[in-house]
């Protein structure tokens, strides 16, 4: 096995779930990242990916590779910093491993994240949301189960990877309903529930049944929900939803959405941010203020709360002998120029 090959497998197996303790979906995003980028390497080099060295994963190489994401497989900016990021993480392992690759990691390190427009986030209005829970089929039981999700996924604004993830002994009836999620960055939260999502949850715990797996939400083969499952149940009942909504055939609705629809909801009940923050599990209120940027009432709010213009004008005071004698001194030194 290649020193690159044997680095790598530390960095997977030990290094990321052991020591830097990072979830699943994160080990599996920068698995998927080193598998583009050996591919690309091994057929620049015209050779088998386990037959890459390490010294073959130059700086140089990493830039035709991020250019390749871009031009060859379209995607975007913010994904192509993703990639770059699992790059630079391995890197920053090596430096410690192997002290010899030190200058290449400095080259690696140097490539600049890519500047991106932050545009506005997409997420569905009141009627839309209703229609698009209201999808489902609840005479079968995938048509239960879909529900459920959906309802999850919109009241309690989790990401994907949390509402796949989600165990049986995580949803607790009492006291009250309510849900424990294991967030990003390891941050854990409970959020209580609606009533309509607890009985969501309900009709669809009832036809479940017995299953080895402790995952809440399992696929037709009694298999745990996958992200591209729920992404394809989502896009289905988006599909049935738009037959009576046609806005929604104008919008880009990913699982994603669910989660932007609603933060601007509760933004939109409570004039919060930080409610919101604590909500979606931000660690950062500054990751929260997209939602006020896409919400024109908050805008219109600051607005109304503006000074009225028929203030009587205050009095007016004379300058400050020490600042008249430095603003005088910056005419003196413009002239002098």
């Amino acid at each position: 096995m290649s020193l690159l090959a044997t680095n790598l497998s530390i960095f997977f197996r030990e290094y990321l779930p052991k020591e830097r303790r990072v979830s699943q979906h994160t080990t599996e995003t920068y698995a998927y990242a080193f598998e583009l980028l050996l591919c690309f390497a091994a057929e620049k080099y015209s050779c088998i990916p386990s037959e890459l060295t390490l010294d073959q994963l130059s700086g140089k190489l990493i830039l035709e590779f991020l250019e390749h994401l871009e031009i060859d497989r379209g995607n975007s900016p913010r994904t192509r910093n993703a990639r770059l990021a699992a790059i630079k993480t391995f890197f920053r392992f090596l430096e410690f491993r192997s002290p010899a690759c030190l200058e290449q990691s400095c080259s690696v390190h140097a490539i600049p994240m890519k500047k991106y427009d932050d545009a506005l986030i997409d997420y569905l209005t009141g009627d839309e949301i209703q229609i698009l829970l209201d999808a489902p089929d609840l005479r079968l039981k995938s048509g239960l189960r879909d529900r459920a999700m959906l309802y999850l996924g919109f009241t309690a604004g989790l990401r994907v990877s949390e509402l796949i993830s989600l165990k049986l002994d995580d949803y607790e009836v009492h006291p009250y309903p309510n849900i424990r999620i294991m967030g990003k960055g390891r941050r854990e939260r409970v959020l209580p529930l609606w009533k309509e999502t607890k009985v969501a949850l309900q009709d669809w715990l009832a036809v479940r049944g017995k299953n080895t797996s402790n995952e809440l939400f399992l696929n037709a083969k009694g298999a745990p929900m996958t992200r591209a499952g729920f992404e394809y149940i989502l896009s289905k009942h988006v599909t049935i939803a738009a037959e009576h909504k046609p806005s929604l055939m104008n919008k880009h609705i990913s699982p994603h959405v669910l989660r932007h629809s609603c933060a601007m909801h509760m933004l939109q009940a409570t004039h919060d941010i930080r409610k919101v923050a604590l909500w979606l599990g931000h660690a950062k209120l500054q990751s929260t203020e997209i939602y006020l940027r896409a919400n024109p009432t908050e805008k219109l709010n600051s607005l109304m709360a503006r000074v009225p213009p028929d203030l009587k004008p205050g009095v007016f005071r004379r300058p400050d002998k020490l600042l008249e004698l430095l603003q005088s001194t910056k005419k003196v030194s413009r002239y002098a120029k």
